[in-house]
């Protein structure tokens, strides 16, 4: 599996382009093989989650972004239904607050950020900050920053030192343990449309669908242009990025369940071996139950 984890890895943002990555990709995989396959995964997964938690040296935070019907409430639902939920911890991201407008954007990240020996997932993430305000600016005027009291005034300027705050965030993550993982799932305009059409079709998705998604789709390209430089200006070695085919849901799902699990096995987790003292007093204490 670690083949498709350097397929969809994007370490390096200067040369990168959504046009390279297919959402419809899904290698020799066929869907029948997706319960056994992903079964494997998680299990091997939730191996190394116990080790992680074990260990308690690293966190691990994984983030999601797409486009609205990319199945992200679905991946976060498959790929984690058997690891143990006492160690994982999800936060889906709304609009911001009236208390988080009071602070500046990475404010509310920061507080949802997981524990040593934690998962923590973020259902949407900082990265809103770069993508929907980048295609509605406007929203910016919220946050009441000194010297954007226009649209006009928020310029390139203003965005550069906007993602040069978020490689900073992430980068001190890094340095102090937490492993970040930022999962893009690729959807292709197409099948965003039949998915939006099956929720309007379907009463029992009804509910998942708004009209606004219609107001947002018209802005396809504008997003698409905003994850490509959000990609292209916060990829590294330390964050890197996983564009994952999202057209078709059970290949994403075992995409993404291999990336993080490749991601924990290189961290080479190993469950804490015991002072000499500490030993000792196992081996009275097994001594006394035996001894009952």
């Amino acid at each position: 599996m670690s083949d498709l984890t350097s397929k969809f890895r994007v370490k390096n943002g200067k040369k990168f382009s959504l046009k390279d990555f297919d959402p419809g990709y899904a290698n020799s995989f066929k869907k029948g093989d997706t319960k056994d396959v992903l079964a494997g995964l998680i299990e091997e997964t939730f191996d190394l989650q116990t080790e992680l938690y074990a260990a308690n040296k690293y966190a691990l935070l994984i983030i999601f972004q797409a486009m609205d019907a990319a199945g992200k409430d679905s991946a976060i639902a498959h790929t984690f239904s058997g690891l143990n939920p006492q160690a994982c911890q999800v936060y889906s991201f709304k609009q911001p607050s009236t208390e988080d407008y009071e602070h500046d954007f990475l404010w509310r990240h920061y507080k949802a950020l997981p524990e040593r020996g934690r998962i923590g997932i973020h259902n949407r993430s900082h990265y809103e900050n770069v993508l929907v305000t980048k295609v509605h600016p406007e929203l910016i005027l919220n946050e009441n920053l000194p010297g954007i009291d226009d649209v006009k005034d928020i310029d390139g300027r203003f965005w550069a030192r906007r993602y040069e705050s978020i490689r900073g965030f992430e980068n001190h993550l890094t340095d102090n343990g937490t492993v970040i993982i930022k999962f893009f799932l690729n959807v292709s305009k197409h099948e965003q449309k039949k998915r939006f059409l099956k929720r309007i079709d379907d009463p029992k998705k009804n509910w998942k669908f708004s009209a606004s998604d219609i107001e947002e789709r018209k802005h396809w390209n504008d997003y698409m242009d905003a994850y490509e430089k959000a990609i292209q200006e916060t990829a590294s070695d330390n964050c890197p990025w996983y564009v994952i085919p999202a057209d078709r849901k059970w290949f994403t799902r075992i995409a993404i369940s291999s990336v993080i699990l490749q991601t924990l096995k290189d961290l080479k987790l190993k469950y804490p071996v015991l002072p000499k003292e500490e030993k000792e007093k196992l081996d009275e204490s097994k001594k006394l139950l035996e001894r009952e």
